[in-house]
């Protein structure tokens, strides 16, 4: 049975971030670093989060405890939600994306801006920023607890739909 890759492109593992985690051809693009990198964590493979990062954004890496963070949590999926730059003939790039997973039983959301540079022809991870949620903007105006419903049933807003 085919194993698909857990960076969610619907390809064969063997055939998708496998043979870029095994050195065998490099990521054409950030986003496929990117992706390889998730399906290392999700493989455990995670010599390759080191190998795949930049050598001055090394520090402070702990390759024990990312194998065994990796070993133990269960991978739910990859969402890219932007590139910016990162083709083939850019030398930096950008990548939006959501990581999911559970650990010990919850559900766990890793929302992320990882940035890229290419180097010698190769794809490198420099440094990820958290995305965090922003803030709802009203876009209509507000009602008034005594305006009208917005429901068009004539009754004022407190005691129709803003009960």
């Amino acid at each position: 049975m085919m194993e698909l890759c857990a960076c969610g492109s619907g390809v064969a593992y063997a055939e998708c971030c496998r043979p870029i985690i095994k050195g065998e051809r490099r990521a054409e693009t950030a986003e496929a670093l990117m992706r390889a990198r998730y399906a290392a964590y999700a493989n455990v493979e995670t010599d390759f989060i080191l190998e795949s990062t930049h050598p001055k954004h090394r520090e402070g890496y702990d390759a024990e405890g990312t194998r065994e963070w990796a070993e133990k949590s269960d991978w739910q999926g990859l969402e890219i939600i932007s590139t910016k730059d990162g083709g083939k003939d850019d030398t930096t790039g950008e990548v939006e994306f959501i990581a999911r997973w559970k650990e010990q039983g919850q559900d766990r959301v890793h929302h992320e801006r990882a940035l890229f540079k290419k180097e010698k022809g190769g794809w490198l991870f420099t440094d990820g920023k958290a995305v965090t949620p922003q803030p709802i903007v009203r876009t209509s105006p507000k009602i008034g607890r005594n305006d009208p419903c917005s429901c068009g049933s004539g009754i004022k807003y407190k005691k129709c739909c803003g009960k």
